[in-house]
């Protein structure tokens, strides 16, 4: 398959290349720096740049957005709008879209917006949560799953096994890599087209989906 991850050199999205090279599929790592990413093709390149965008998407199998919205004093409502017309310019290509935990539910409350949410971090989660919306309006036409992670991702072993959820988190944590591995693992064998699932580290004593690599 061949695979284009924006966001390639960040923490996600570097593992989401990592784990598509292990399985030997083709990758084009694309990142604003357009970095070199051993094993990769780097592409230098903006996600609000639509016309590389929409080569970019005629030219692969799937697509991959693991980008978030600025961090520091950025417009959010920027990166928003270049999220939306990569949906509207994706066609018919495959497009895999890292989720934010903070649109997650518990008992019909967004985690973004429980009082025990960190604020810190409430208006990324609340923009996250808003591509959420708009993904899951988009034409028919578009097909799209979007993958959120549990409530605490942080880097660790990449162990294979996984636990998954629909709206409401599948547990309290995920590793980086077994994201990934969660992640290919729905692009090589789709289960959640045009819908969003979750997924966590099992807890000792839960029954778990393996990855298959």
């Amino acid at each position: 398959m061949k695979i284009a991850v924006y966001g390639a050199t960040g923490m996600v999205g570097a593992q989401i290349v990592k784990e598509s090279l292990r399985r030997g599929h083709e990758v084009t790592a694309v990142s604003r720096s357009g970095a070199p990413v051993p094993g990769a093709s780097a592409c230098r390149a903006e996600l609000a740049d639509v016309r590389t965008f929409a080569n970019i998407v005629n030219d692969h199998d799937a697509v991959v957005l693991a980008t978030v919205p600025s961090r520091t004093s950025g417009n959010h409502s920027e990166w928003l709008a270049a999220m939306k017309a990569a949906f509207e310019s994706a066609g018919s290509t495959r497009l895999m879209v890292v989720g934010g935990t903070g649109g997650l539910e518990i008992g019909g409350v967004r985690l973004c917006d429980s009082p025990g949410f960190p604020e810190a971090y409430r208006a990324e989660a609340r923009t996250m949560a808003a591509v959420y919306d708009e993904i899951r309006s988009a034409p028919d036409t578009l097909d799209w799953t979007m993958l959120a992670p549990a409530p605490a991702m942080q880097p660790g072993a990449r162990t294979g096994c996984y636990v998954t959820a629909g709206d409401s988190p599948a547990g309290s944590s995920i590793t980086v890599p077994d994201f990934a591995v969660a992640l290919l693992d729905e692009l090589e064998s789709p289960a959640h087209r045009r819908s969003r699932f979750t997924v966590a580290n099992p807890d000792r004593g839960t029954d778990t989906a393996a990855g298959r690599h």
